[in-house]
């Protein structure tokens, strides 16, 4: 007869085999659900400040595609090592044209509250291709996003995930659109 395990060992294993399960976990999690974002730089504020953290849901994209106002964060296209995070402006089809210091979208002036100064920059009337979408930071004067080169229309296959809320510092907590 067989003695049941007991003592050091069996506790070993248990542990250890519990310890395996949650990194397999959190690595699901991290590669496929959420994933915590630190923000630097100026160019979403006033919405986001230098050094809050996010939490992105990257499962999100899988069911859906991107809408406008939604804040997301993208591989940079021109160094796809280096993320970005940006507000959808326009999707594919829509007509974006930004003149006057105004951003309009099909042919509508876009109300833009959450923007931190007038757009000083201008853009031709151009629609979004097919499997893209037209990004901008909401401090449009400091802020490398669709109007430039090195983004451009961004493709779908770019974006990460939908930044959903800022959970540190604590005093900025608070849900995203």
């Amino acid at each position: 007869m067989n003695k049941p395990e007991s003592g050091i060992g069996t506790q070993v294993k248990e542990w250890t085999i519990s310890i395996l399960i949650a990194v397999v976990l959190a690595c699901f999690i991290r590669f496929f659900i959420v994933e915590l974002y630190l923000v630097e730089g100026p160019s979403m504020l006033p919405t986001l400040v230098s050094q809050e953290r996010l939490v992105v849901n990257k499962f999100i994209y899988r069911f859906r595609e991107p809408e406008r106002g939604e804040i997301l964060v993208f591989k940079y296209p021109r160094d796809p090592k280096r993320d970005f995070i940006k507000r959808v402006i326009g999707v594919e089809g829509d007509t974006i044209e930004i003149k006057d210091n105004k951003v309009y979208l099909n042919d509508e002036l876009l109300d833009e509250p959450y923007i931190l100064e007038p757009t000083l920059s201008t853009f031709p009337k151009r629609t979004i291709p097919r499997g893209h979408i037209f990004v901008m930071g909401d401090n449009r004067n400091n802020s490398e996003d669709s109007r430039f080169r090195g983004v451009g229309f961004l493709p779908l296959d770019m974006v990460k995930g939908k930044a959903m809320m800022v959970f540190w510092p604590l005093d900025s907590l608070k849900m995203l659109p």
